[in-house]
């Protein structure tokens, strides 16, 4: 029975884990447009 439990709250946890990332990605989403840093080829080709 343990084993059965120890599944299901590592599931809890890999939900908990999914949701904070999602919320993190939202978070920087809106930072980087609040600053108008949108344009992600600026970072990876910089102007010459």
């Amino acid at each position: 029975m343990s084993e059965k439990k120890s599944k299901s709250g590592t599931a809890v946890w890999l939900v908990i884990g999914v949701v904070v990332l999602i919320i993190l990605l939202f978070l920087w989403l809106t930072i980087a447009d609040i600053f108008g840093d949108t344009d992600v080829a600026a970072a990876v080709m910089p102007a010459l």
